[in-house]
């Protein structure tokens, strides 16, 4: 296992870019009907309509809402980390700060990582795809294009825990309990963001919404850092040791 101090922790939260499948562009609907195709196979009654509430997990049809990320300082029981989150409405910003976040990041050398559960499979590509959309510059610590598997800087609490056995996923909650880790999932679930993102009417409200998100976002997070403290035989953090910046 790698010294954690060298670790940029991270998780993102996606949503549909429009509210419902009727508000989709007319050129975008059979796109969306062709991808939902296989989600519908075998399911009665469903229709790309029903299950328009899963575009999110689709870079192509998704938006990032919320980046949080997290590293840790210290050593043994005085470790503390530190966790600062972007979000809103505007992808493009969003994106251009947590770049310019991982550029800061990777420029110390070589030995920084990134961390994230499912982090191979999903968010790292998924901001990979939505930076090229944005016409923003990948940052190279994020990048694996042209990289042999032994450059990629990426770390994946989730495949770590498969020991090499690739015939099951384990939810970052299931592996948290199992841990005996706090669930972050004790207000709000992936499931649930969408509806959350989308629903609300008011400023007020969406206000509310998004920063139950970004706590949400922020709780995976230190549920990775802890996950992988564990996973690599270190003490776990004292979650009052966890400093949140704005």
């Amino acid at each position: 296992m790698n010294n954690f101090n060298n670790i940029l922790f991270l998780d993102i939260e996606t949503v549909p870019q429009f509210d419902c499948y009727g508000s989709l562009p007319e050129e975008w609907k059979p796109l969306w009907d062709g991808k939902a195709a296989h989600l519908i196979r075998n399911r009665e009654g469903e229709t790309p309509e029903t299950v328009y509430n899963r575009a999110g997990i689709y870079a192509e049809f998704g938006k990032v809402i919320c980046i949080s990320c997290g590293y840790i300082t210290g050593y043994g029981s005085d470790k503390k980390m530190v966790l600062k989150s972007f979000y809103g409405d505007d992808e493009k910003m969003l994106l251009d700060e947590f770049s310019s976040v991982l550029a800061s990041w990777s420029r110390d050398g070589n030995d920084k990582l990134l961390c994230a559960h499912n982090g191979k499979e999903f968010d790292f590509p998924y901001l990979c795809r939505r930076m090229i959309i944005s016409r923003i510059p990948i940052p190279p610590i994020l990048n694996t294009q042209g990289k042999k598997p032994w450059e990629v800087r990426h770390l994946d609490t989730m495949e770590l825990w498969r020991f090499g056995d690739m015939k099951s996923y384990t939810s970052l909650n299931l592996l948290a309990c199992v841990l005996g880790i706090p669930t972050p999932k004790d207000d709000i679930d992936g499931s649930m963001v969408w509806e959350l993102y989308w629903s609300p009417k008011t400023s007020e409200e969406k206000d509310r919404a998004m920063q139950r998100i970004v706590t949400y976002c922020q709780k995976d997070v230190l549920t990775v850092a802890q996950i992988y403290l564990r996973l690599s035989g270190n003490e776990l953090l004292n979650p009052e040791n966890v400093e949140i910046k704005n």
